[in-house]
């Protein structure tokens, strides 16, 4: 039997307004898509939705239906009281004819719009009730009835899962933040602060040394501004490595061409870049999977420029049998890979950690003498990974 028409509408605005709020990753955005949907969703003058805070309070009231300067004017956001307090405390759904006639109403404050129906619907995720939507005065007819309230219900399931998942996107972007921190200041005391440091300690006594060995206090000094100088690279070089504007606006070829141009322009390494990759195939990779080989490639190309002494260096971006290849070589000073890692190395751990967080691998060789060649293997896909 086919769907009659008013059905087929319903599902097909239901499908509309789920699609608009589906994989938002800001919590902001999605709290307003998700009350500005469900209004147009019911069709109804004004929504609100409450996410719930300690003790059954209103932490949170976004509205939708009035203006900013309507907004301003009703002053504070609502506690949790009267009407909307009874939604929180018994936790169902809950259907009124006139709100402006119900005792149980509270606290509408002077410039309150008048609003008369009223359809309330819980907001859960994980078995939980995080808010509660409010739709009120139904444009089509006097009240909200048990269909709207069947369609809000099906409506809150999705959107509880997509809060949930942005508060989680948001998380995992603030995690994301402290590691790199960490990590910088971890960087910054092994090389750039010790640097320094070595430097004060031989400038303490260049008073006394000059006086008695003015060629030696001559020499000292030279030594400190030549370390001062390398210092200053190393700064530049950190400079250089902090770019999120690679990691969320370019393609990675972009990227990488970009951080090979700065990389030039701020070291005497000769640099070649190799790219042999059809951009196609580079589509098929998942965006945060960029994110993590342009990192890569930054602090690739950081160690290089901070510990390798090298005069030439390489970047090699190939794809072969599904596994994207990205491989940093320099013809420096080397090191034994079965030696313990010495401070100025402990990077490479991060940068196994990263080829690793998206399925791939880390491939080392160096020899002292004669260079170092780094390579992260990762899958171009989860299906070609398999």
């Amino acid at each position: 039997m086919p769907v009659d028409d008013p059905l087929r509408r319903q599902l097909d605005a239901l499908d509309s307004a789920l699609r608009g709020i589906a994989g938002v990753q800001s919590v902001e955005r999605v709290l307003q898509l998700i009350v500005d949907n469900v209004r147009n969703l019911v069709g109804s003058r004004y929504a609100a939705l409450g996410i719930q805070g300690a003790f059954g309070r209103i932490d949170q009231f976004i509205v939708s239906g009035i203006t900013p300067e309507q907004r301003a004017l009703l002053g504070d956001p609502p506690q949790g009281l009267g009407l909307l307090g009874l939604i929180i405390k018994e936790d169902r759904p809950l259907l009124i004819d006139d709100i402006a006639t119900d005792p149980r109403r509270y606290g509408f404050p002077e410039h309150h719009p008048d609003m008369h129906s009223l359809l309330g619907v819980p907001v859960r995720s994980r078995g939980e009730t995080i808010g509660n939507l409010y739709l009120t005065d139904k444009l089509s007819a006097p009240v909200f009835d048990a269909q709207d309230q069947e369609l809000v219900e099906r409506f809150a399931l999705h959107a509880g899962i997509a809060i949930e998942n942005a508060r989680l996107h948001e998380q995992v972007g603030r995690l994301a933040i402290v590691e790199e921190r960490a990590r910088i200041s971890q960087d910054l005391h092994d090389s750039i602060i010790q640097s320094l440091y070595a430097i004060s300690l031989s400038l303490e006594d260049l008073p006394e040394i000059v006086s008695e060995d003015p060629a030696e206090g001559a020499a000292r000094t030279d030594r400190a501004i030549d370390g001062i100088h390398g210092t200053i690279r190393d700064i530049r070089n950190f400079i250089m490595g902090l770019q999120p504007e690679l990691l969320s606006d370019a393609d990675l070829v972009t990227g990488i061409q970009t951080l090979a141009a700065e990389f030039q322009a701020n070291t005497l390494i000769d640099l070649e870049l190799q790219v042999d990759v059809d951009p196609a195939d580079l589509a098929r990779m998942a965006h945060d999977h960029d994110a993590h080989i342009l990192a890569i490639t930054r602090e690739m190309l950081s160690n290089v420029a901070k510990h390798s002494e090298a005069t030439r260096a390489t970047i090699e971006l190939t794809l072969k049998g599904g596994t994207l290849a990205l491989t940093v070589g320099d013809n420096g000073r080397g090191f034994d890979v079965a030696a313990a890692r010495t401070s100025s190395q402990r990077g490479l751990g991060n940068l196994r950690a990263r080829a690793e967080q998206v399925g791939g691998r880390l491939i080392l060789a160096s020899e002292e003498g004669v260079g170092t060649r780094v390579t992260a293997a990762v899958p171009i896909s989860r299906g070609d990974n398999g």
